[in-house]
C-alpha cells in the first residue's frame, strides 16, 4: 500500500490507514536522520538533497514557437531556400499537416545576433530577452512524442496522453504542500495575443487527475472579477460566510470519520481555502501598490488580459508563497504568415519575460525560482506556404533561476534545425529535473492509484540533465 508521507494527504485515510501509515512515518524519520543531505519538505516528504527551488513559474507559449525564429540559428537552412528538403532528413518521419506534400525549406525569417556577456545568439525579434540572456540556459535538443496540439499540450502538463492523469502542477502541490494557506499553490493565468491563431487550452491542463481534487490548479481571470463567484452575495458578511463554511465544513468530517472518502475532505479544504481567498485575492489583484517605474519595466498598468499583465500578477504570487504558477500565450500557431505572426507575437512577450526575471533577481526570488520558456512542441524547417507546421523531432526551451548557471546553451539539432542530435531531452527529462530542482525524486514520487504505482515520468526511461543543474 502507497501510504502519502505528506499530512496534507492524512485526512483521507481510514484509522487502520492512519496507523500504518503513522509507524511508516516514524520509520521514515528515523532513516532520515541517518542519512546525510537530506531535507523535509513543507509537507513532511523527504526531499533529495537541498531544493534549489521553491516554486516554478512556466511561462508557456502554447501552439509551438519555431526554435527557428527564437532560439536555434541555422545559416545552413538559410542557404537551401526555397530548394527540397533532403529526404535523408524527413523519409519516414511523421509530420502534421505537410504529411504526402512536397517538402521545400523556408529559410529563418529574422536574422539571429550576440547579446550579454555570454553572446549568445538569439533572434534579434527578442532584444529584451537578450538583455537577460547570461540569466538562461537554452536547451536546443527537446523531443516530445505528439504531433497535434491538445495531446502535446496534455503530454508536456501530465507527462501522458492518457485522460484523467494528474498535472505537473498538481504532482508538485501533493509532494510539497502549499507555502501559503490563503492562495492555491497552484495558478493559471492565460492570454491570448494576435500574433497568430489563439490556441484552445482545456481545464484538464491543470486537473489533479486521480489525485484528490484539491490539488488541482485554479485559474485566476485576467479581467474582471479574478475568480467568479468568490465574493459573498448580496446581504451574507463575512462572519455569516464564515459560519456556513464552519458547519460545511464540520459535516464533511464527520462523513470522513465514519468512512474513508478522500473527496469530502477535499471539498471540506476547497471551501475553506475559497473562504481564506476572499481576502487574500483582493489584495492579490491590488496593483494600486506597485511602482509606475515597475508598470513601466512590465509594459502593463495591469489587469488588462494582456501577458505582461500576467507576468507581474506572477511575481505577485511567487512573492506570496504560490508553489506552481502557468502564465499561458495561446497565440503561436503559425501555420501561415510566420514573419509576420513573429513579430506581433515576440513584441507581447519579450518585454514581460524579460521584466519578471529582472524583477525576481532585484527581489532576492530569482536565485529560488525556476523559470521555464517554451511550448510544447516546435515547426518544421520546411515551410507551409509562408508558416510553418508541428514538428516534435527538435525544439528549444528556456531555463533560469534556481541556481542553473545561465548564458550557455545545452544539446543541439541538426544543421537544418531538423531533429535534436546531441543531449537530446524528452520531455519526461525535463520533468525529472523539475522535480529535481525542488528536491523530489521522479522515482519516488508516486501514487497507488486503482494497484498501480504511478508517477509523473511514468514507466520509460527519464533522467534529470545534471550538465544543466551542475
Amino acid at each position: 500500500m502507497n501510504i502519502p508521507s505528506s499530512p496534507y494527504q492524512w485526512p483521507h485515510l481510514s484509522r487502520r490507514a492512519f496507523l500504518t501509515g503513522a509507524a511508516a512515518g516514524v520509520g521514515q524519520a528515523a532513516l532520515a536522520s541517518l542519512q546525510a543531505g537530506t531535507h523535509q519538505a513543507p509537507g513532511g516528504l523527504r526531499l533529495q538533497g537541498a531544493p534549489r527551488a521553491k516554486r516554478v513559474i512556466h511561462l508557456y507559449m502554447a501552439g509551438g514557437p519555431s526554435h527557428l525564429e527564437t532560439f536555434d540559428e541555422k545559416p545552413e537552412l538559410s542557404k537551401l531556400d526555397g530548394q527540397p528538403m533532403p529526404e535523408s532528413f524527413t523519409g519516414g518521419q511523421q509530420l502534421a499537416q505537410l504529411q504526402g506534400r512536397q517538402l521545400r525549406c523556408l529559410a529563418p525569417r529574422f536574422p539571429f545576433r550576440a547579446f550579454g556577456e555570454s553572446g549568445l545568439r538569439i533572434c534579434e525579434k527578442f532584444p529584451r530577452l537578450g538583455s537577460v540572456i547570461d540569466e538562461f540556459c537554452i536547451l536546443n535538443s527537446l523531443e516530445t512524442d505528439q504531433i497535434n496540439h491538445d495531446p502535446a499540450h496534455t503530454l508536456f502538463n501530465t507527462g501522458t496522453t492518457l485522460p484523467g492523469r494528474p498535472s505537473m502542477g498538481s504532482w508538485i502541490h501533493y509532494g510539497l504542500g502549499s507555502m501559503n494557506e490563503n492562495l492555491p499553490a497552484f495558478v493559471v493565468l492565460s492570454s491570448i495575443g494576435k500574433g497568430g491563431q489563439s490556441q484552445p487550452i482545456a481545464a484538464r491542463q491543470w486537473h489533479s487527475g486521480f489525485l484528490p481534487s484539491r490539488f488541482q490548479g485554479v485559474e485566476l481571470r485576467s479581467v474582471g472579477e479574478p475568480v467568479l463567484y468568490v465574493q459573498n452575495p448580496a446581504g451574507v458578511d463575512r462572519a455569516r460566510q464564515g459560519d456556513v463554511v464552519d458547519a460545511i465544513s464540520r459535516l464533511n468530517r464527520s462523513r470522513t470519520g465514519r468512512a474513508e472518502d478522500p473527496e469530502a475532505a477535499a471539498r471540506t479544504a476547497q471551501y475553506e481555502l475559497a473562504f481564506r481567498m476572499q481576502a487574500a485575492v483582493p489584495e492579490l489583484v491590488d496593483l494600486s501598490a506597485e511602482p509606475q517605474e515597475v508598470l513601466d519595466l512590465y509594459g502593463t498598468e495591469g489587469r488588462d488580459g494582456s501577458y505582461a499583465s500576467n507576468c507581474l500578477m506572477a511575481r505577485r504570487m511567487a512573492e506570496r508563497g504560490v508553489r506552481f504558477i502557468q502564465v499561458y500565450h495561446r497565440g503561436w500557431d503559425h501555420h501561415g504568415g510566420v514573419q509576420r505572426s513573429m513579430e506581433i507575437t515576440a513584441q507581447e512577450v519579450d518585454q514581460a519575460s524579460a521584466a519578471l526575471v529582472t524583477d525576481l533577481k532585484r527581489r532576492g526570488l530569482l536565485e529560488d525560482t525556476l523559470i521555464l520558456f517554451g511550448g510544447e512542441f516546435g515547426r518544421t524547417p520546411m515551410g507551409q506556404g509562408d508558416g510553418r507546421d508541428h514538428h516534435i523531432r527538435g525544439f528549444s526551451y528556456l531555463m533560469a533561476g534556481a541556481g542553473i548557471p545561465g548564458g550557455r546553451r545545452y544539446g543541439a539539432t541538426d544543421p537544418l534545425g531538423y531533429a535534436a542530435v546531441e543531449d537530446v531531452v524528452h520531455v519526461r527529462d525535463l520533468h525529472a529535473t523539475i522535480l529535481h530542482l525542488l528536491g523530489l525524486d521522479h522515482e519516488q514520487l508516486s501514487y497507488d492509484f486503482r494497484g498501480l504505482d504511478l508517477r509523473l515520468t511514468g514507466v520509460e526511461p527519464a533522467r534529470v540533465l545534471r550538465d544543466v543543474i551542475a
